[in-house]
């Protein structure tokens, strides 16, 4: 390799010392550090420990197993009478449609019957304890942001 490129200061023989001081005196003659200004502490307790997030998160459980079992329930129900009734899902009903294809058929209302359940509930009691939570935490930081 050639030393023509070669620098000196290319290569540290040991790294840069860091400048920070530490947190408490260590000669008796350095200044004692300035005490920090306390803050005052809220009046309200932070969101974070908010009762409100727990009671959402409820709402929303609630919500998604009511939707969730209304169409993987009557789903189970088709599967199980299939499986286990097949003389009954076998019965003609009129024509040549059976009450195993009428009860298929029938799936898609009952899919559009839990989507409707899941806007509803998310319409009346998850989205107001949202809106809720959203107005207190805006109102937490400004509160944060005069101070």
């Amino acid at each position: 390799m050639s030393d023509a490129f070669w620098s000196p200061h290319s290569y540290p023989e040991h790294p840069p010392p860091h400048h920070s001081a530490p947190p408490y005196p260590t000669y008796p003659w350095q200044p004692q550090p300035a005490p920090q200004a306390r803050r005052r502490p809220p009046t309200h307790p932070p969101l974070g420990h908010h009762s409100d997030l727990r009671v959402l998160r409820t709402a929303y459980r609630r919500q998604r197993r009511v939707a969730t079992l209304t169409a993987l329930g009557y789903f189970t129900l088709f599967l199980i009478l299939s499986a286990f009734a097949p003389s009954f899902m076998a019965t003609p009903v009129s024509g040549g449609l059976t009450t195993g294809l009428l009860l298929g058929l029938f799936q898609v209302p009952v899919t559009c019957l839990a989507i409707g359940l899941y806007e509803y509930t998310a319409r009346h009691s998850v989205d107001p304890i949202a809106d809720r939570i959203r107005r207190q935490a805006a109102l937490d930081a400004r509160r944060e942001n005069a101070r």
